[in-house]
């Protein structure tokens, strides 16, 4: 598995959900097939679709929002109703692969970090970015925010 340590702007215009962070993995893919129908009322998008999780701090932690949506290759002003626009400049551990291993990826990227002696910013955004690939499988870029 390769994971790395990036510097990465993301610019984002999407839907903001929430709820119990143990409802995520049936909610946020709703939310993102809700997105997707609006996906023509943004500008400037780059087909690319991500997401930005709240992290969970400890374990007292039971709720959380995100915003599901699409990387856009601007700034933007003006969103459509209903959206919000976000827009990230931070540093992030990071790694890709299939999206049916998402639990696996989170785990071995959160090893890999701490071997590495980075520390986790609890208040920034995780972000994963999902890519289609052959035979309609999907792949998940995971960025895990750190501090400098």
């Amino acid at each position: 598995m390769d994971c790395k340590k990036v510097k990465k702007v993301f610019r984002v215009v999407g839907i903001k959900g929430g709820g119990a962070f143990a409802n995520f993995g049936a909610e946020v893919p709703t939310l993102a097939r809700h997105f997707i129908t609006r996906v023509d009322e943004v500008k400037n998008h780059s087909g690319t679709e991500i997401a930005l999780f709240e992290p969970k701090k400890d374990g007292n932690h039971l709720e959380g929002h995100y915003y599901v949506g699409f990387i856009v290759n601007e700034t933007l002003k003006q969103v459509p109703d209903g959206m919000d626009y976000i827009e990230t400049d931070q540093s992030y551990v990071t790694t890709r692969g299939n999206i049916l291993n998402i639990d696996h990826l989170h785990n071995q990227l959160l090893k890999w970090a701490d071997d590495q002696g980075y520390k986790r910013d609890l208040d920034s955004y995780i972000v994963e970015t999902y890519h289609p690939v052959e035979d309609g499988e999907e792949e998940v870029e995971i960025y895990l925010p750190i501090h400098h």
